[in-house]
C-alpha cells in the first residue's frame, strides 16, 4: 500500500487520535514535532472562533520548527470533523478549515461526500472512521480517501471487531490509506498492525497520561493506573457504543455491570454542553492502557515508541 505523499515525513507510521475535550495545539505541536501526526476535534475550540487561532498557532510553530530542523521535518496534523446532522457547526468549522488548508480530515459518524469533497479540493485528504466493512465501503463510495478502523479495544467510541478480521475483510478490496485503532500503545504493537495490514496505528489513551493534554490529574492517573480489565463498553453516554474508565463511571454514582443502552435519538455528539460534561465526567480510555506505566511530555513518549518498533522491527530481521 502506498501512502500519500504527506506521510512522507512521518518518524513513526502512527497518528495521534483526535481526543474530545483533552487534545488541544500544544498536544498536536508536541506530536507533529517528535514525529507522528497529531490531531484534534474541531469541537474542542470554544468559541468557534478559536478554531482559527488554534490552526494559525499549530500552522506557525510548525513552519518555525521546519525551518529551524530541515533534517527532521514536522509532521502533518489532523482536524476531527463529527459530521453527524447534531453538529450545527460543520459549515462554519469547515469553513475555517479551509481557510488554512488543513492537510488531513478526519471524520466521524457519517460519511458526507460534500465534505470530502471540499477537503480534496483544497488538496487535503480525508480519513473516515468505520467499525465494520459495510461502513467502511459506504465511506469510500462517498468519497473518503483514507479508513480508520476501529475494531475492539479502542477508547472512546469503538467496534465489537477482532482487529484481525476487520483489516483482513477491507483489505481484500481497498489498497488505499488504511488505519487500525484499538489498543495500541507501544512501539511492537504498531509493528504489529502493519504486519496484519494497516498502513498506519491511530494511538489515543495514551496521550491523555500526557504533560500536555487537557485533562484532570485524576484522569491521567486513571489511566496510568488502569488496565484493560478497568474498562467498560457502553452507550448510555452518547447512544454510540464506547469504552470508558470503570472508576469514573463508579464516581458518577453508576453500576458499571448494570447500564441501560443509550438513545441514539436524543444525543448529540459534542455540539453541546451536555455531551461535554459528560466526557468529562465519564472518561474514555482504551484497553491498552496496562502499557502506560506513568505521565510524561507527548515527545518523550513518542521517542519511546520509536525505540520500541525499531527494536521489534530488529527483532524480526534476526
Amino acid at each position: 500500500m502506498t501512502l500519500p505523499p504527506l506521510f512522507d515525513r512521518l518518524r513513526l507510521p502512527a497518528i495521534g487520535a483526535p481526543l474530545f475535550i483533552v487534545s488541544n495545539p500544544d498536544l498536536v505541536i508536541a506530536q507533529c514535532k517528535a514525529g507522528i501526526v497529531g490531531s484534534f476535534p474541531a469541537l474542542n475550540a470554544r468559541p468557534q472562533s478559536q478554531l482559527g487561532e488554534w490552526l494559525h498557532r499549530i500552522t506557525e510553530e510548525l513552519a518555525a520548527w521546519d525551518r529551524a530542523h530541515p533534517d527532521r521535518l514536522s509532521a502533518p496534523f489532523a482536524v476531527n470533523q463529527i459530521v453527524h446532522r447534531s453538529n450545527a457547526r460543520l459549515e462554519q468549522d469547515m469553513a475555517t478549515c479551509a481557510a488554512w488548508r488543513v492537510p488531513i480530515v478526519i471524520t466521524s459518524l457519517g460519511a458526507v461526500p460534500e465534505v470530502n469533497q471540499a477537503v480534496q479540493g483544497w488538496g487535503g485528504i480525508t480519513l473516515h472512521d468505520i467499525i465494520n466493512d459495510r461502513f467502511a465501503r459506504k465511506a469510500v463510495e462517498k468519497g473518503a480517501g483514507g479508513l480508520v478502523a476501529v475494531a475492539a479495544g479502542a477508547g472512546g467510541h469503538a467496534g465489537r471487531l477482532s482487529p484481525f478480521a476487520l483489516i483482513q475483510e477491507i483489505r481484500q478490496w481497498f489498497n488505499g490509506p488504511l488505519i487500525l485503532s484499538g489498543a495500541i500503545a507501544t512501539g511492537r504493537a504498531i509493528l504489529g498492525a502493519q504486519a496484519m495490514g494497516a498502513d498506519l496505528a491511530y494511538i489515543g489513551s495514551p496521550f491523555i497520561a500526557t504533560e500536555e493534554a487537557t485533562a484532570s490529574a485524576e484522569y491521567k492517573q486513571g489511566i496510568v493506573h488502569g488496565s484493560a480489565s478497568d474498562i467498560v463498553y457502553s452507550s448510555l453516554f452518547t447512544g454510540v457504543h464506547g469504552n470508558y474508565l470503570r472508576q469514573s463511571i463508579v464516581a458518577a454514582g453508576l453500576d458499571p455491570d448494570n447500564l441501560p443502552e443509550g438513545d441514539l435519538k436524543t444525543m448529540d455528539f459534542g455540539s453541546g454542553e451536555g455531551s461535554r460534561k459528560a466526557w468529562r465526567d465519564i472518561w474514555g480510555s482504551g484497553q491498552g492502557i496496562g502499557a502506560v506505566d506513568r505521565v510524561q511530555p507527548a515527545g518523550e513518549y513518542v521517542g519511546r515508541l520509536v525505540e520500541e518498533y525499531e527494536a521489534a522491527k530488529a527483532e524480526l530481521c534476526r
